[in-house]
């Protein structure tokens, strides 16, 4: 993996798929592996005052209101791309003015961009399927570690490397370009993280296998998740006879026996947590360590 960024996504395509409007409603995949992933707060006992939702619109709008009513007295910063989607998340994730609960609920700000949160202000990052589209994943997870208070927490999921892989092999036998980009391994995320300052990363994953009737719904599923961020892939639109080829190449080689003929799709899950820890003076013969440091540094002791 180059230690920039990963070697098969293309920033253009990342750039724009990250602004693309976002659809009516979060894709199904991402609300269950974000209400998976919530389930998971149970054994965390830190309790933040303020945290921050990363891309709820497609990242999960169910996910957002479980996470609203496990932290009722925390506020919350939402950051989208752009400002037209913060304007989005505003719409949908708000309570209706007149519902009287809105009133006492905490403060809930709608920010634009990745460096929209202040540094250090909030004591958990939840970001749900958003890693594995970013072209610098390491710059997005410096972004995240910056936001985050000491001793406050980053909560994330996205796809690993055997997700699609069957589909990817059809591609290949075919002689197509990339059906998407490869993902990157739940250990190399871990390694990104301790890179980035964070602590005690605790990271797994689990399979699982979609089934589909029809090879047209499969490919409506894709389209809900993501988009094929390969710098290879076919550069152009396509005619309809892929399309029908496309479609015949599906109900053939994905058939699963096993699933009585559905059309099988493989999805690896990855899931991360880790910590930011007080910061710590570098060891060398002459160090420049900036005055917020040092306080949180003086704080921490």
């Amino acid at each position: 993996m180059s230690p920039q960024r990963p070697p098969t996504i293309d920033p253009r395509a990342a750039a724009r798929w990250e602004a693309a409007p976002p659809a009516a409603a979060s894709p199904w995949l991402h609300e269950e592996i974000g209400r998976r992933m919530e389930d998971r707060l149970q054994w965390i006992m830190l309790t933040p005052q303020r945290w921050a939702h990363w891309q709820p619109l497609r990242g999960g709008r169910e996910t957002h209101a479980l996470l609203a009513r496990r932290f009722p007295q925390a506020a919350c910063d939402v950051v989208e791309a752009t400002p037209a989607q913060a304007q989005a998340a505003r719409a949908a994730l708000s309570a209706p003015w007149w519902r009287p609960g809105r009133w006492r609920a905490p403060a809930m700000r709608f920010l634009a961009g990745r460096d929209a949160l202040a540094p250090g202000s909030v004591q958990m990052l939840w970001a749900n399927m958003a890693l594995h589209t970013a072209a610098d994943p390491q710059a997005l997870i410096a972004a995240w570690h910056a936001a985050l208070a000491t001793d406050g927490f980053l909560m994330f999921s996205c796809l690993g490397p055997d997700t699609l892989r069957s589909l990817r092999a059809l591609y290949a036998e075919l002689g197509w370009p990339p059906a998407g980009p490869e993902f990157t391994d739940m250990h190399d995320w871990g390694d990104m993280l301790v890179h980035a300052g964070f602590a005690e990363p605790v990271m797994d994953m689990e399979r699982t296998t979609l089934t589909y009737e029809t090879p047209e719904r499969l490919l409506q599923d894709l389209r809900e998740i993501g988009r094929n961020l390969h710098p290879a892939r076919f550069p152009a639109l396509r005619g309809r006879a892929f399309r029908q080829r496309l479609l015949a190449a599906l109900r053939e080689r994905l058939a699963a026996p096993q699933e009585g003929g559905r059309l099988a799709l493989q999805i690896e899950i990855i899931y991360g947590h880790a910590l930011r820890p007080a910061p710590r003076a570098p060891l060398a013969a002459e160090s420049a360590v900036s005055l917020q440091e040092m306080r949180r540094m003086l704080r921490g002791r």
